[in-house]
């Protein structure tokens, strides 16, 4: 193949739909769930520690206040510059963020305050340290102890929801989720060299997982998409905070009507739900 082939291929992956998709959950001017806490709540109150190994900084917790209500809130944090970014591990929680998180929400739970997880992961952190900690426990712990918390709960897809360490803080009453945001079992270059041992074919396997937010919703994987901005979330952070504001607190009115028991019924049925196999007509 002649370079100017080989070019003329490239380009044509780079600006494939879904792929452009996956760039628009990235894009680098896109708020990250710390900027959403500042736009939408107020009063956070940041709670540190797991009480077991120390205090993950890719994990916040807090009370807050949405509107009238007090509530817990999770978040992951990214950082915003490279030193950040390495101080905050680039997002991706140790099991010491997953253990902080379930021990706030069980204070938020033993207080009768819901609780609001806002995520962008692209997954766990798989280090060699996380998993001789307990990561995958950790994990699994909190899908179990979610799935029967007796409080509303509410989970946001803000950016990119990857895998088990998006899901161990999306086992929730309501799963929202961006109107550009991705929710996925991997990345898609991961995949792409699972698959084709060719992590190039990122845009073939991002079409091919179904990973938006309509495919998503289509699969029953998640209760509502939020709409953006028309010019998009990452040239208008307060249009788009007040969009998911009202969708917080219209979704956190309707979960506080429930009785309790109906509540936890219906999480639990919705879950099992998800979990079962489909095939394609």
């Amino acid at each position: 193949m002649s370079e100017q082939e080989t070019g003329s291929s490239n380009q044509a992956r780079a600006v494939s739909p879904a792929w452009s998709r996956v760039e628009r959950a990235r894009h680098p001017q896109r708020p990250y769930p710390m900027d959403f806490i500042e736009r939408i709540f107020t009063d956070f109150s940041e709670i540190h520690g797991d009480r077991a190994y120390g205090d993950d900084e890719a994990v916040a917790c807090g009370m807050a206040r949405l509107g009238d209500d007090e509530v817990l809130v999770i978040a992951n944090r990214k950082g915003g510059t490279t030193k950040e970014r390495v101080r905050r591990n680039f997002g991706m929680p140790h099991p010491e963020g997953y253990r902080k998180a379930l021990r706030c929400m069980r204070i938020a739970e033993k207080f009768g305050r819901p609780v609001i997880s806002l995520i962008d992961l692209p997954g766990a952190y798989p280090g060699l340290g996380a998993e001789e900690r307990g990561q995958a426990e950790a994990i699994a712990r909190n899908l179990l102890e979610m799935a029967r918390l007796k409080v509303p709960t509410i989970s946001v897809i803000t950016g990119e929801g990857g895998s088990g360490g998006a899901l161990a803080l999306a086992v929730t009453d309501r799963v929202l989720i961006l109107e550009n945001a991705l929710y996925f079992v991997i990345s898609p270059e991961g995949c792409a060299a699972i698959m084709w041992n060719d992590p190039s074919r990122k845009d073939t396997a991002a079409e091919a997982m179904r990973i938006s937010a309509p495919e998503v919703a289509g699969l029953g994987c998640v209760d509502e998409i939020v709409q953006e901005p028309a010019e998009g979330l990452q040239a208008n952070h307060e249009a788009g905070s007040g969009l998911l504001g009202s969708a917080l607190k219209r979704h956190l009115a309707e979960l506080k009507a429930m009785p309790t028991d109906e509540l936890v019924a219906a999480r639990q049925e919705k879950f099992r739900k998800i979990a079962r196999c489909y095939t394609e007509g």
